[in-house]
């Protein structure tokens, strides 16, 4: 029997794919947590670590949240009665008011919702998504100023420390 900490390691573990790029690319400034609706096909596939969000993003549709550009690679043992397409259109679940606020900050204040994870909750998969605003290419080079900066600081300190 598997104690109450296993939960996630039997179900695959818990962060399926991030969205590294999506850090760089944008400023995030409020995280959402959304349900995806899947087909058994792609639960089977994301369990066997066959998911890619990295040029994915969120759009709004008739009221609605949909990922669009997820690539979930079908499994060769897939069924053959079912018509597999890696890159469909998802449909995100959140609650009405969650939907109804990002649809409003999507469309007057100009952000744009990018997933940043899909991780296991449970038996669950969830999508984190990220309310984000654009980044200048000078915006991105300062930040890797600081982090080589950062970087830099660190090797200092430690070698101070060890001279001390």
């Amino acid at each position: 029997m598997a104690k109450k900490g296993d939960k996630n390691k039997a179900n695959g573990g818990g962060t399926v794919a991030l969205n590294k790029r999506a850090r760089h690319e944008y400023h995030i400034e409020e995280r959402y947590e959304a349900g995806l609706a899947l087909q058994g096909w792609e639960l089977k596939s994301i369990r066997a670590g066959r998911a890619n969000i990295g040029e994915s993003y969120a759009v709004v549709r008739g009221g609605e949240l949909f990922l669009f550009g997820s690539q979930i690679t079908p499994l060769i043992s897939a069924s053959t009665h079912v018509v597999t397409d890696e890159r469909r259109t998802r449909k995100l679940l959140l609650h009405r008011r969650e939907i109804d606020t990002l649809i409003g900050r999507v469309q007057r204040d100009g952000y744009t919702l990018v997933p940043t994870a899909l991780y296991w909750k449970g038996n669950r998969i969830k999508a984190e998504l990220a309310l984000a605003k654009g980044k200048q290419a000078h915006d991105k080079r300062e930040a890797s100023k600081e982090r080589d900066w950062a970087r830099e600081k660190q090797r200092l300190l430690r070698r101070h420390n060890k001279d001390a």
